[in-house]
């Protein structure tokens, strides 16, 4: 009875449907890679994980939810560029200066959080933030920069 009681929950285990979440890059030239294989736009988001109220609040409602998750898997190339401030937290030497990088081709003006949509060729095709929407909304607008 053991063995079969067993046995019934890996087979439950084996059966639930896993969600798979978007992958996100932190390196531009693999995401730009990933994007010229599936023809999918880069949504580089720049983040300051640890201090920026406002870029919490994005990953939380926006990309952390499972609609944005599921859309994101075959819609998107994400990409992050993320700015700690807390010693705990750091990165590491290359990957600071891989995201400074991008800030200096893409944020030049420093803004957290900024949102970048681009094509595989890295061309802007637009721009956003932090603002009160639902993850649908959010996917419409990182969409409608894709189809001008």
């Amino acid at each position: 009875m053991k063995q079969f009681l067993i046995s019934i929950t890996c087979l439950f285990f084996l059966t639930i449907p896993v969600v798979q979440a978007q992958e996100w890059q932190d390196d531009i030239d693999s995401a730009q890679e990933m994007a010229q294989e599936t023809d999918c736009p880069i949504v580089l988001v720049f983040q300051g994980s640890d201090w920026c109220a406002p870029c919490i609040k994005l990953d939380r409602e926006i990309f952390q939810s499972e609609e944005f998750k599921l859309y994101a898997k075959d819609h998107f190339v994400m990409l992050q560029a993320d700015f700690p401030k807390k010693k705990k937290n750091a990165l590491s030497p290359e990957m600071t200066a891989k995201n400074n990088a991008l800030a200096e081709q893409f944020n030049k003006r420093g803004i957290f959080p900024f949102v970048v949509v681009m094509d595989k060729d890295l061309n802007v095709l637009g721009e956003t933030g932090y603002y009160k929407a639902t993850p649908s909304d959010y996917i419409l607008e990182i969409d409608g920069f894709t189809k001008k």
